[in-house]
């Protein structure tokens, strides 16, 4: 039997839960809101406080002689990587007469390849006229090494091929002085191997004509390539505009801020599982809420919303109260102002009808030190308790907050309400709370959720017994009251099983 039911609770389970997640990262949008603003003002102030130094651009087409039109960029990633070595770093900072370090150099400028045959080249300095200097300097320098290196490798190539073709005349000479002034009528033995040696002296001037066009194209090409490899913009100086860069830097920094609060809000719920759906909270103390109010005020427009709230809410602790024979307590959890303020309206409501003595154990005898005005209860401590008669109309105020005297909760009352803040108690806290009080034979007739999520639509209702709807616990109460049954005994629906004794 426990087997099953454990499986079935489990299977009810989510792993993960979806809306509570999204629920309480909404609900620390302060957080995340905060990270967002401090982003953006982290930004602005990079912008201002380090500003963009003196830059300047220029362009330089640049002619490949094996240029192809489906070339993947190749060539260009060639040329942007050669733009960064020392070699033309050098070059530039000696037609700038600089002694600055090569390597030095290099961190203030990069290249950039637009297509296949552009490179942009930035590059940044003290002003805007050495930023000018700098990219001049560099782009001179880049074309005059690529056209060197196309010159040597057209002259390289050229030379092989005439080496070649020498090699080739070479041979053919051999082969004339073979042939000689002999025919093949003189000699018929000898007709077949002159034959062979024209057939070979033809195939050597073919392949010697050949050689020479070769090399002819190889120099011709090159002057293709130092004509097309030219600074197709001149070099100048970028113009930066403070309002668009601190415009751009805080738009950067609040974006980053506010995945960064989002990142901290939605790891931050996970751990600390700390339960914000009514759904929830009502599960976690086996109690339905009865009664939802807002942490504040709010708006002027949802003020008159509130005080009917407060009302309906003081009417039914009201009716509570009189037609209990127990005491009946108010322990907050995460919210002893609103408890206190709670505990203050229902004193009225209850001191209009009669005297009513109200038990302040809140940290800090929040009412027993506040100034009493006309019509309030008589209000007095938790030590005085105990002195005040049976027949005495009386109801509770405390705390269930980490550090409770859990034995002191009997002398407010033998049955309690419960405010409980959303979101301020973690699951295993509530928990707790649920065992404490259940051991002490307090039973939780209902949850004032104080700051619930307003776009909460799940259910905070148990349906499991009349003990989880107040009006059926009054009239539970009532009925025993008539029939005479003692109530110092444990109900039934108090008790909780014990975790260790349902494993075995």
């Amino acid at each position: 039997m426990t087997t099953s039911t454990t499986s079935e609770s489990s299977a009810a389970t989510p792993l993960f839960d979806l809306h509570g997640l999204v629920v309480a990262v909404r609900r620390r949008r302060r957080l995340w809101c905060s990270l967002a603003l401090l982003g953006l003002l982290v930004g602005v102030a990079v912008a201002v406080l380090r500003p963009a130094p003196p830059a300047a651009v220029t362009k330089v087409l640049v002619a490949h002689e094996d240029d192809q039109p489906n070339d993947t960029g190749t060539l260009m990633r060639t040329d942007v990587a050669l733009l960064g070595t020392t070699r033309i770093a050098d070059k530039a900072l000696e037609s700038l007469k600089s002694a600055e370090k090569p390597e030095d150099f290099m961190r203030d400028y990069r290249g950039t390849g637009l297509t296949n045959n552009l490179l942009q080249i930035d590059v940044t300095g003290d002003s805007d006229a050495e930023a000018v200097a700098r990219a001049k300097a560099l782009a001179d320098a880049f074309v005059a090494d690529h056209v060197s290196r196309m010159q040597e490798a057209a002259e390289a190539e050229a030379k092989a091929l005439a080496d070649q073709r020498d090699r080739m005349r070479v041979e053919l000479a051999e082969v004339n002085r073979e042939i000689g002034d002999g025919s093949p009528e003189s000699d018929p033995k000898a007709s077949a191997s002159i034959e062979s040696l024209f057939a070979r002296r033809a195939e050597l001037n073919s392949r010697i004509a050949d050689y020479d066009q070769r090399a002819e194209e190889a120099r011709t090409g090159t002057p293709k390539v130092i004509a097309g490899t030219q600074i197709v913009d001149a070099p100048r100086a970028v113009r930066h505009s403070l309002p668009k860069a601190a415009a751009t830097n805080g738009a950067i920094g609040f974006v980053l801020g506010l995945v960064l609060g989002l990142a901290v809000a939605a790891v931050g719920t996970v751990v600390a599982d700390r339960p914000v759906l009514r759904r929830d909270i009502a599960a976690n103390l086996g109690a339905s809420v009865i009664a939802e109010l807002p942490h504040r005020s709010g708006r002027l427009w949802r003020r008159r919303r509130t005080r009917v709230a407060r009302e309906r809410l003081t009417a039914t602790l009201a009716r509570t109260v009189r037609s209990s024979a127990e005491p009946v307590s108010l322990l907050e959890l995460g919210c002893p102002r609103n408890t206190s303020r709670i505990a203050q309206d229902l004193g009225r409501a209850l001191a209009a009808e009669g005297p009513v003595v109200v038990v302040d154990g809140l940290p800090g005898l929040q009412l027993a030190r506040r100034r009493p005005k006309p019509g309030d209860p008589t209000v007095v401590t938790g030590e005085r308790a105990a002195a005040l008669s049976h027949e005495e109309r009386r109801f509770g105020v405390g705390s269930v907050a980490p550090g409770t005297a859990w034995t002191a909760l009997q002398d407010l009352g033998t049955q309690t309400v419960l405010v409980v803040r959303a979101g301020h108690g973690s699951a295993a806290w509530l928990h707790t709370v649920a065992r404490q009080l259940a051991d002490l034979l307090i039973p939780v007739i209902g949850v004032v959720l104080i700051d619930p999520d307003p776009r909460d639509r799940t259910d905070g209702t148990l349906w499991d017994g009349l003990h989880t709807a107040l009006r059926g616990h009054n009239e539970r109460l009532a009925r025993e009251n008539v029939t005479g049954r003692p109530r110092t005994e444990r109900p039934s629906w108090a008790r909780v099983p014990d975790i260790d004794q349902e494993a075995q």
